[in-house]
């Protein structure tokens, strides 16, 4: 179902590894994201982002909602942002990806296969 302004809500999800001995060093980035790294976020419709961690494997899980009409122009211009690409110099090096991703990817994008309200 489309909102006024024609956006469709789509789930997405997405997994990558995590390196042992950076879990404490990634948990702690992120219990101060930096405010330019939210507002870039926000500002490309994604909303009710979660990233979760399962240790002891060490997999990140992150999940939100896309509310846009154009995903792949969305998400360039976060690719695009000098202060995103300054916390990626911080978090890159703390994750490990998956061999399965999709070629150009750095998180491997999931499929929803099922969703209950």
């Amino acid at each position: 179902m489309a909102d006024r302004r024609g956006d469709v809500m789509r789930r997405m999800a997405m997994m990558i590894g995590l390196r042992p001995e950076k879990v404490a060093e990634y948990k702690a980035l992120h219990t101060e994201v930096w405010p330019g790294v939210l507002a870039r976020i926000s500002a490309a419709n994604i909303r009710n982002y979660t990233i979760f961690l399962r240790e002891p494997e060490n997999i990140l899980f992150g999940k939100w909602e896309y509310h846009g009409q154009n995903y792949a122009a969305d998400m360039a211009a976060i690719a695009a942002d000098p202060v995103t690409q300054s916390w990626w110099k911080l978090t890159d090096p703390c994750q490990i990806p998956l061999e399965s991703r999709a070629a150009g990817d750095w998180w491997a994008m999931m499929e929803e296969v099922f969703h209950h309200y």
